[in-house]
């Protein structure tokens, strides 16, 4: 079973801008990594991580090492999605022959962390930013308290509500869930049953075809 809980942030003007800029060199490393799966039709986490982390930890030095991983695994993520998912009308296999198209991601794409670039302690969380970690007050219900201790955390993803509100959602699995549903080219922390039940295209996305 999967759960999932959703902790906004309460930033200030400068924490606002510091998380704003995060997002936008993820983005940027995203979109330095999408125009490679196009030409290759290579979008399997590890894969690119062996053919690409050095080049993008070189070219994006003040993003860290992890966050790096994290926007590798955006990109495999959005390809598995688009490109593989049966229902998504660019899958490989309705378009045999034909070059893929490219992926495009938005400033305001998510930002996903994990248990290296993201900590929880009894009152506080603390998350990585390129001008260092940013701290806030955590308050939890007793609920999502016995939630965390239960279950496996699979994926922490930021996105910027409508309210320009930045919230956290932590997804999370119960241990007992079937492997099958686990995707096994994922680290644990990033891992669960990502695949969407269908191939909506997220509004930070936006799909080229090649003329």
């Amino acid at each position: 079973m999967n759960f999932l809980i959703r902790v906004p942030l309460n930033t200030s003007p400068e924490q606002h801008a510091r998380l704003c800029e995060l997002r936008a060199v993820f983005a940027r490393v995203c979109n330095e990594l999408a125009p490679q799966v196009q030409k290759s039709k290579v979008w399997n986490r590890v894969a690119l991580h062996h053919l690409h982390y050095r080049s993008l930890r070189e070219k994006f030095p003040e993003l860290g090492s992890q966050m790096v991983c994290n926007a590798i695994y955006a990109v495999s993520k959005m390809g598995r999605l688009i490109y593989q998912h049966p229902s998504s009308p660019y899958n490989l296999s309705a378009r045999a022959g034909l070059p893929l198209p490219l992926l495009k991601f938005a400033d305001s794409c998510p930002v996903y962390f994990d248990r290296h670039t993201l900590s929880l302690k009894p009152g506080q969380l603390s998350l990585f930013t390129m001008d260092g970690r940013m701290r806030f007050d955590l308050t939890l219900s007793l609920d999502q308290l016995a939630l965390f201790e239960q279950t496996k955390l699979r994926e922490i993803v930021l996105n910027e509500r409508l309210d320009r509100v930045f919230e956290l959602s932590f997804h999370l699995v119960t241990p007992e869930m079937p492997e099958a549903s686990v995707d096994s080219d994922l680290p644990e922390e990033l891992s669960g049953a990502q695949t969407a039940p269908n191939a909506t295209i997220p509004e930070y996305v936006s799909v080229e075809i090649a003329s």
